[in-house]
């Protein structure tokens, strides 16, 4: 049944394991299918919001370019084709920052990917026209000097626009191809070795700053893929803790009520039970005359024994809901531990007795009193001899022992001779209504409540309870209480008065 339960109850957990699998495979599908790039459509939400920065970033840095190139190249090349061509490059650029802009007072939600793909498309490739009408510069004359120098501002072009267009490939396509081919085309028609190796230059470098944007581009895609990941995981971790918390309310709702149920219903089975004791009582002991059936006395002694021992499972249901609804209330006072223990020896000898069972106990001298619930602390001792009493076979051995422990705490240990519990079966026996299997064949009838009450009770005084048991060897347990419930005789207080004091109180 156990193994039954479980797994009814995993299955449930891998079902929606599996539909929250299958729609994040969904999700992830859509995502793709709607997406321009084919990776996803969020991350292309996040790749233009990077170029964009980049490009608004960088908005200050191309003036100072274009002003260093018109100062370097002022000296071979006229000043007014060179500021022309500065002009035209500012104007594409103010265009691009213009549209970066725009897209980022855009509403995220109702955006359309593709549309603003082509209009960043658009102003990149005019960009990139811009900067390759520097080619025209090289018509007006075919000094050689020109030359290197049309070269290098079109490698620092080609390197600015690609740094600055590097989250989106085609868009550093569209505004590095231009520059780069009208370049080529120029030193290829003016001929020359010189030309040639610069064309070659210039095409590497164009093909490795694409490269460089894809790679880049790459990389930010695995960057986006682990967020998203993290974002999912600690998603699902705060829907598993909001579950976790609403089960624990629920949980702890359904306790409260139970406790609250079990402690109505105890009360209120009680007060027929003690009826039927007491007239049981009567009945077997024949107070209004003798039975003329005389199995009607063995009658009366059944009904009087069951519902003693409804009784106590009863008080002990009783006991334990109170407790687990926070509504048993210690009347604590100085009691002694040995007398307690005692006592409740005394109390069951003539159960020991009629199994045979020697009930001994040891009690240390000088013990301090404790400052505990008498009637608790009573009841702690009887479950515990109850237990012991019980799993003792005929011609056993009950031990008590009452004694103080090594921090200064005092502790009372029940040890018997009894079959012992199997390991894996502690755990179930401490909990409530828990019984291990021995318990089946050997014990009395019992609700399986009496260590889960010590254990409670022992808690309630701050104390612990612990149970050690070994097949075929017994059981022995456990009940401490700490040292801040000890009542040691405190020592005099011995005052020093002065002469003097002491003479004027006695004038």
């Amino acid at each position: 049944m156990q193994t039954a339960n479980n797994t009814s109850s995993s299955e449930p957990t891998s079902f929606h394991k599996r539909t929250r699998n299958t729609k994040r495979t969904v999700f992830d599908v859509r995502q793709r299918i709607n997406s321009p790039t084919g990776t996803n459509l969020s991350f292309d939400k996040e790749l233009l919001a990077e170029y964009t920065s980049s490009r608004l970033a960088g908005s200050l840095a191309l003036p100072i370019m274009l002003i260093t190139l018109v100062v370097l190249s002022s000296t071979w090349i006229p000043i007014i084709s060179v500021a022309s061509w500065a002009l035209l490059v500012a104007l594409s650029n103010i265009a691009v920052l213009w549209l970066c802009k725009q897209y980022q007072n855009e509403d995220k939600l109702s955006i359309d990917i593709r549309k603003w793909g082509r209009r960043i498309i658009i102003v990149e490739t005019a960009y990139g026209l811009s900067w390759a009408t520097l080619a025209l510069l090289s018509f007006s004359s075919i000094d050689h000097n020109m030359i290197v120098i049309i070269f290098a501002m079109s490698i620092v072009g080609i390197a600015a626009n690609a740094f600055s267009t590097r989250i989106l490939p085609n868009a550093t396509l569209a505004s590095t191809m231009p520059i780069a081919i009208s370049i080529c085309a120029i030193l290829l028609f003016q001929g020359g070795s010189l030309n040639y190796a610069l064309a070659a230059l210039v095409l590497g470098g164009e093909v490795f700053f694409l490269y460089l944007a894809r790679q880049l581009l790459d990389s930010e895609i695995v960057a986006l893929e682990h967020r998203a990941e993290k974002d999912a995981f600690i998603s699902e971790l705060r829907e598993a803790q909001n579950n976790s918390d609403e089960a624990r309310k629920q949980a702890e709702q359904a306790n409260i009520a139970k406790s609250q149920f079990l402690a109505t219903m105890s009360h209120e089975l009680r007060t027929p039970l003690n009826a039927i004791i007491g007239f049981s009582e009567v009945l077997k002991s024949e107070l209004l005359g003798p039975h003329q059936v005389p199995q009607y006395k063995e009658y009366a002694a059944d009904i009087h024994d069951s519902g003693q021992h409804l009784l106590t499972l009863i008080n002990e249901v009783l006991d334990l809901s109170r407790i687990e609804a926070g509504k048993y209330d210690l009347s604590e006072e100085a009691v002694n531990l040995g007398d307690i223990a005692d006592d409740c020896k005394r109390m069951l000898d003539i159960r020991a007795k009629s199994k045979s069972i020697k009930l001994v106990i040891n009690i240390d001298n000088n013990l301090p009193t404790i400052w505990a619930d008498e009637r608790a602390i009573r009841q702690v001792i009887l479950n515990l001899l109850s237990n012991a009493i019980k799993f003792t076979p005929q011609n056993g051995k009950v031990e008590i022992n009452v004694r103080r422990n090594s921090d200064g705490g005092l502790f009372i240990s029940v040890r018997d001779n009894g079959p012992g519990i199997p390991q894996d079966e502690i755990e179930t026996v401490l909990s409530s209504f828990g019984q291990g299997s021995l318990a089946h064949k050997t014990a009395e009838q019992g609700a399986g409540l009496g260590l889960a009450i010590v254990q409670k009770i022992m808690n309630l005084h701050q104390g612990r309870f612990d149970l050690f048991s070994k097949l075929r060897f017994g059981t022995e347990t456990i009940a401490t209480f700490p040292k801040s419930r000890t009542m040691d005789a405190m020592a005099a207080v011995h005052e020093k008065r002065n002469r003097l004091e002491i003479y004027s109180d006695a004038s």
